[in-house]
């Protein structure tokens, strides 16, 4: 699938209709790394599109509408996350002592840890660190969908690899 479609001169229903149909999936897929939350994804990206078609008169290069749809996603996702952080806090404020233990298998258990020790980095670190492991995208890719130099993609990287070997051990370098 192409990243660039023949956008300029389209209106915005038949611009934003063959962005959705050509890159929606990818889209969704980058959320739900982000989020970990299939539904809050979608609903994510969903959002980025009806923004993106209310806006399509104001986009001055028609050709990077696929960019500013991924930064708006990016931007979208931590939204949701710092939203989801606040209503987890009160949540845990007004019932104390009312969750349960589950016995995962060991993948499961790895998934989770993996999970926990990425929300135990920074929000950029995290978010190279799934673009680059999780969507195999470049430097140049997460760097125009986070906003953020290419060198700033390559520290992020660094320092949040190092320490997710520090938080994970073994199990980072089998993953990495």
């Amino acid at each position: 699938m192409p990243d660039h479609l023949s956008l300029v001169g389209a209106d915005a229903g038949v611009a934003v209709e063959q962005l959705y149909a050509a890159h929606w999936r990818q889209l969704v897929r980058l959320a739900a790394l982000l989020v970990h939350d299939q539904q809050a994804a979608e609903d994510v990206v969903q959002d980025a599109f009806v923004a993106m078609h209310g806006k399509w008169s104001r986009l001055r290069d028609p050709e990077k509408a696929l960019a500013y749809l991924r930064r708006a996603v990016v931007n979208r996702s931590r939204s949701a996350l710092r939203h989801r952080a606040v209503v987890e806090r009160h949540v845990r404020a007004t019932a104390p002592g009312e969750g349960t233990v589950d016995g995962p298998s060991v993948g499961a258990a790895r998934r989770d840890a993996v999970r926990d020790a990425l929300l135990q980095l920074t929000e950029r670190q995290r978010e190279v660190l799934v673009l680059r492991y999780y969507l195999d995208w470049s430097e140049a890719q997460i760097a125009e969908a986070i906003g953020v130099s290419r060198g700033a993609v390559k520290s992020h990287a660094f320092r949040g690899s190092a320490a997710l070997r520090g938080l994970l051990g073994d199990w980072w370098e089998d993953l990495s």
